[in-house]
């Protein structure tokens, strides 16, 4: 079968995302289908598009939706309309059965089979993909295969893919010119699944609970590729990279055995670790560590269900910086148990937090399927059944007088390294400015001060 994958997301703020999941999928898919990858990130025209599809003659269409919105309560953009748009695109240049995919579809699968009128869509993993494809190829009704769904079949969640990861860059079909052009940065996965349980995540829908990790060898072999493919900076694109230490310490030996020079970063929680594990990262070429904290009161984050607390965070930071890392704190405020109070104590104990950058989110995403939904539920903040293609943020009730947003801005008394959603256009302006200077990475320590 003749095969089109498009990766539908042109999100480029702060900085474009290379789309990993379809080079996994590329590889899920047997070698006697033909395949062909169109990235929307960079076409030039909506008529090439059609060109491209057109001269291709496929069999069917995979559409990998990554976002729904931005998830900026500051900057909201939804990207349902440009997803419509793509579809009916497709629609007039061929007739071939279009598949959804990506982890914006696992999140709303029913919704955007309805409203985007596909025929076939992949839940959770993309590589199941490979299954429909086999399917098809024999005649045989993919309703029944676990992760497909049908106009007439429900989303159904299946067990996550056994077999995800490896090596994928000789089989890349996407040309990453344009990634390294801006930031010189490429992706890098070394494990699936998420083992914790915060109110508002929707990773362990998308990846499952299990981790599943890949072997080390695979991950340093895969990483000395992408070095010299180009790539001059590396971002582990793990739910949460620290998830598995042993893990994380093998897989810094096998960068190093493979010879990888170019630095990396990743998204950590401030959990519990030996005292010399970010060195061990950052002597294997980590230089950035991006905290995922959300709160800085001990009872918003029991509430947040995070697997840590306060005095976690302070020995988090002081480990990393001491081994000469750049830090970020992504701080989620608003959400619930979040009071006066709380928030009070947690920008004061924030400016505590030295060398570092702090972003801000103002406000929580309400996705289905998550216990926020529930608590959002409970409280009146949604109705039953109600639709969230169209963002919803929940906000404590004992906030509702108060615009979180502007009390943070005033005390963040102009401080550049106290950013705000992605940080807006002027920033997103600056670093384009700067890649296109030559700088690589995600920049944002360039505002530590």
């Amino acid at each position: 079968m003749r095969v089109i994958l498009i990766s539908a997301n042109k999100l480029k703020v702060p900085y474009p995302v290379y789309p990993l999941g379809i080079d996994h999928v590329v590889r899920s898919i047997a070698a006697s289908h033909d395949v062909q990858v169109c990235d929307l990130a960079w076409a030039s025209s909506n008529q090439d598009v059609q060109a491209t599809i057109r001269d291709f003659k496929p069999d069917l269409v995979g559409l990998a939706i990554r976002n729904i919105d931005n998830t900026d309560v500051t900057q909201m953009s939804s990207f349902i309309d440009e997803y419509i748009y793509i579809v009916r695109l497709i629609k007039q240049t061929t007739a071939a059965p279009i598949v959804l995919g990506g982890a914006g579809f696992t999140i709303f699968p029913d919704e955007l089979m309805s409203t985007l009128d596909a025929n076939y869509g992949v839940v959770g993993e993309g590589e199941r993909v490979s299954l429909l494809l086999q399917a098809l190829e024999k005649g045989k009704d993919p309703a029944g295969i676990d992760g497909v769904v049908t106009r007439d079949k429900p989303a159904v969640i299946p067990e996550p893919w056994q077999n995800p990861g490896g090596s994928r860059t000789e089989d890349m079909l996407l040309d990453p010119i344009h990634y390294l052009e801006l930031g010189g940065m490429l992706n890098l996965q070394t494990k699936r699944g998420c083992p914790h349980g915060c109110i508002y995540c929707t990773y362990p829908r998308i990846e499952g609970h299990r981790l599943r990790l890949f072997p080390p060898g695979d991950v340093g072999r895969e990483a000395r590729r992408l070095q010299e493919a180009g790539a001059r900076f590396l971002f582990v694109t793990d739910a949460t990279f620290n998830s598995d230490v042993k893990h994380n310490l093998e897989v810094a030996r096998a960068m190093k055995d493979y010879g990888v020079t170019i630095p990396w970063g990743a998204f950590f929680a401030p959990l519990e670790a030996p005292e010399e594990y970010y060195a061990r990262l950052a002597e294997a070429g980590l230089t950035h560590v991006e905290f995922g904290t959300d709160s800085l009161t001990d009872r918003v984050l029991e509430t947040y269900r995070k697997p840590f607390r306060v005095a976690d965070v302070y020995r988090a930071h002081r480990l990393a910086l001491a081994a000469g890392l750049n830090v970020a704190h992504y701080l989620l405020l608003g959400g619930p148990s979040e009071d006066h109070k709380t928030l009070e104590e947690t920008l004061t104990r924030a400016e505590q937090l030295e060398n570092c950058v702090l972003f801000f989110f103002c406000g929580m995403r309400i996705y289905p399927h998550t216990p926020l939904y529930g608590i959002a539920s409970r409280e009146g903040c949604i109705q039953p059944c109600q639709s969230l293609l169209e963002p919803i943020f929940y906000r404590s009730e004992a906030l509702k007088s108060l615009d979180v947003e502007s009390a943070v801005r005033q005390r963040a008394r102009g401080r550049l390294n106290w950013v705000f959603g992605a940080g807006g256009e002027k920033l997103t302006n600056l670093m384009v400015y700067m890649y296109r200077k030559g700088h690589v990475g995600p920049l944002w320590e360039k505002l530590i001060r």
